[in-house]
């Protein structure tokens, strides 16, 4: 009886002995290292800045190190393809705007990543509609007297985009196909100069958010005669939205979302969507880092923010139609 007993021991003891270490690792705590947030962009930009700020609130809440890692280039695709490879623990996360899993769809025909199902949504922190900023020398305050002077002067009205897709191009030739009008597209390589281009009178229109345009808003070197968003800035009370303005379909908002790679536990991402809202909410942390930035906060579940996805890319898919994108 006690050599069946003994063997009996011996068995269940190298059972465990075998089952623990997947055992162990799944319950292993998050983070038992350093994080990674990685910014598909290049250091400077808002997203850059809203990461570093939440990276920094985050490591002593995680009791590990928060490191944000900018690997920039091919609108955001060889960042996010890092992230989308890596091990799906919660260590390399991604920090990035909406183009990434909305937009590049529409605008390459092959990705290295599937925006459906290589991330899990985590969190959308922030969001801000755009300003349709004019040349201050514009002679039109509002989209309806914008429009009125387009309609008699076509092909005579510029405005200037950061590339094929962008949110200019689409909002603006959007409301040519609706509205019957005819603009002048003068793209550029990248936010700064296309906006550059408006300040220097090169072009007379263009798209860009209170975050990147406010201050020369504010400094008089721009006019914004609309926001593309639900809701009117909060530092900018004055400037009317587009559905206010009659054009509800000139809709381009900008949000900041975080992405674990696909397959993370659901556990995981609602482990870190708690923690990351619980900073983005702070009072002081909202005042200084998304406040300060024109933005709204949003600090949406896991669920919304897939949700919002969805809805993105069924307005954007239409936005892109009437624009004429072809993917490249």
């Amino acid at each position: 009886m006690n050599v069946f007993r003994t063997a009996a021991t011996a068995l269940l003891a190298a059972l465990a002995l075998h089952a623990s270490p997947p055992a162990l690792a799944q319950q292993a705590p998050f983070p038992s290292k350093p994080v990674r947030i990685i910014v598909p962009y290049p250091a400077g930009g808002s997203t850059d800045v809203l990461a570093r700020a939440l990276a920094n609130e985050l490591g002593p809440v995680w009791k590990q190190p928060v490191v944000v890692e900018n690997i920039g280039g091919a609108s955001s695709i060889i960042g996010t393809e890092r992230v989308a490879a890596s091990a799906p623990d919660g260590h390399t996360l991604l920090f990035t705007i909406d183009p990434t899993v909305v937009g590049n769809r529409f605008l390459f025909k092959k990705l290295p990543y599937d925006p459906d199902k290589s991330l899990a949504p985590v969190t959308i922190v922030a969001r801000s509609g755009n300003f349709i900023i004019v040349h201050p020398s514009f002679p039109a305050n509002t989209m309806r007297e914008m429009v009125e002077l387009v309609r008699r002067s076509p092909g005579k009205v510029a405005y200037s985009s950061y590339g094929v897709g962008s949110h200019s191009q689409l909002v603006f030739e959007t409301m040519a196909r609706r509205e019957g009008l005819q603009f002048l597209h003068v793209p550029y390589k990248g936010i700064a100069p296309s906006t550059q281009a408006v300040v220097a009178g090169e072009v007379q229109l263009s798209i860009g958010s209170p975050a990147a345009t406010g201050a020369m808003v504010k400094g008089g070197r721009l006019r914004a005669i609309a926001i593309t968003g639900p809701n009117r800035a909060k530092r900018f009370p004055d400037v009317q939205t587009a559905t206010e303005g009659g054009f509800p379909y000139a809709k381009a908002i900008i949000w900041f979302g975080l992405f674990a790679p696909g397959g993370a536990d659901p556990k995981l991402v609602e482990r870190i969507y708690q923690d990351v809202t619980a900073v983005a909410k702070r009072p002081d942390f909202t005042e200084k880092h998304i406040d300060s930035l024109s933005l709204e906060l949003v600090a949406s579940t896991p669920a919304e923010t897939a949700a919002t996805i969805r809805d993105d890319v069924e307005h954007i898919g239409e936005m892109v139609k009437a624009a004429g994108v072809q993917p490249e």
